[in-house]
């Protein structure tokens, strides 16, 4: 029996190559380096739509911004002065 067979797809956040399973094809994903949300789709099929704007991209740095600027206030909070 064959195992899962796997496509190559960037993260349109962070630019890794990402390996995502066939069966997830139309599917939203989540890039397990930074946590982006892209739609799996083989970049040679035009089957699924790239809807993965600059829009989208900037939505995410903004979230990315927020979470960090969340985390260091977290990190201050005890600590001496």
């Amino acid at each position: 029996m064959l195992g899962p067979m796997y496509f190559v797809q960037e993260c349109p956040t962070c630019g890794r190559r990402l390996q995502i399973r066939v069966e997830y094809l139309g599917r939203q994903v989540v890039c397990q380096h930074c946590r982006g949300k892209l739609t799996a789709r083989d970049p040679e099929s035009h089957r699924y739509p790239d809807n993965n704007d600059a829009e989208d991209i900037l939505r995410r740095a903004e979230e990315l911004l927020q979470e960090s600027a969340r985390h260091m206030s977290y990190s201050r909070v005890g600590q001496p002065r």
